[in-house]
């Protein structure tokens, strides 16, 4: 045999079996969390399914949303589910109990039939750079997009659902107006018995959002609606920055059907009137106005 091979002497190697003597099979404090939280997803994972209101077509509530409502449960944003308030193309409203009473959970859709749409508002938006053409990080960032939105609107004096909590591609936040299932009007559905008054309020709330550096991109009498005497404004996900390349369409179209409704109601306004109230007075409030004259001159 070659001197570069040889046995061992016996007294320098250890019984064979004996390296796996020591080691600990026994379940640490973390195997055991981790078993408990699983088993506990299991079990609100079925009971959410079993639950007949909460039972959606189109693959609402597959395991990716029910691990997100679970952390909301979880992270106490929500503590019992109620029935659907809406159910539409790319998210489903219901109604929950949370911390201080109900709220409003807005599930999006994964396999979203608006997905195109979509990418044409996300597309452009500083905010959302870098989104690529998967439909699922398309959907999770409308849903951070709206969150955000509806915080900005807020914090501008803009009265909108305050939002509470957003967990990939559900949305927490204010119900507004549901009462003994029925849900807030909208204000295509009233009569609305001071149209002058309502008119101020709705330019206003679109100078805010302006001045705010928002442009709502869908706004009309459908997507406002009227709780104790106030306007709200909803369904934000699809506002933009006002230097996404489309702002300036999306705010005209805005004006142009805010003014069609209000004329209908006898207020003498056109869409032009609308945007210039908006723009200029918006621009003046934030100290561009003065700057931009002394420019021109």
């Amino acid at each position: 045999m070659s001197e570069d091979y040889g046995f061992l002497d016996e007294e320098d190697v250890e019984i064979a079996g004996d390296e796996f003597e020591e080691i600990d099979v026994a379940d640490t404090d973390v195997d055991t969390t981790a078993r408990r939280q699983d088993r506990e997803f299991d079990e609100f994972r079925k009971r959410l399914k079993d639950v007949e209101r909460l039972k959606v077509e189109q693959g609402a509530f597959d395991d990716a949303t029910l691990a997100a409502l679970y952390k909301l449960v979880q992270d106490g944003h929500v503590q019992a589910f109620g029935g659907p308030l809406s159910t539409g193309k790319e998210a489903n409203v219901y109604e929950a109990r949370g911390k201080a009473g109900n709220v409003a959970v807005k599930i999006y859709r994964i396999n979203a039939t608006d997905f195109r749409q979509m990418k044409e508002y996300l597309a452009g938006d500083p905010r959302f750079e870098g989104i690529g053409n998967n439909k699922q990080d398309t959907v999770l960032a409308w849903t951070r997009k709206e969150f955000a939105n509806l915080s900005r609107a807020g914090k501008a004096g803009v009265r909108v659902p305050k939002p509470i909590a957003v967990q990939r591609n559900v949305l927490v936040m204010e119900l507004v107006g549901q009462a003994e299932e029925r849900r807030a009007p909208r204000l295509a559905e009233v009569d609305v018995e001071n149209p002058e008054q309502a008119y101020e309020v709705v330019r206003e709330y679109m100078r805010r959002l302006y001045a705010a550096g928002l442009v709502h991109g869908d706004l009309s009498e459908y997507n406002m609606i009227v709780h104790e005497g106030e306007l709200v404004i909803i369904d934000m996900g699809q506002a933009v920055t006002v230097h996404h390349p489309n702002a300036q369409e999306f705010l005209e179209r805005d004006c142009e059907n805010v003014a069609a409704f209000f004329t209908r109601q006898g207020i003498a306004v056109t869409g032009d009137e609308l945007e210039a109230y908006v723009t200029e007075t918006a621009l003046e409030d934030v100290g561009l106005g003065e700057a931009d004259e002394t420019t021109d001159e």
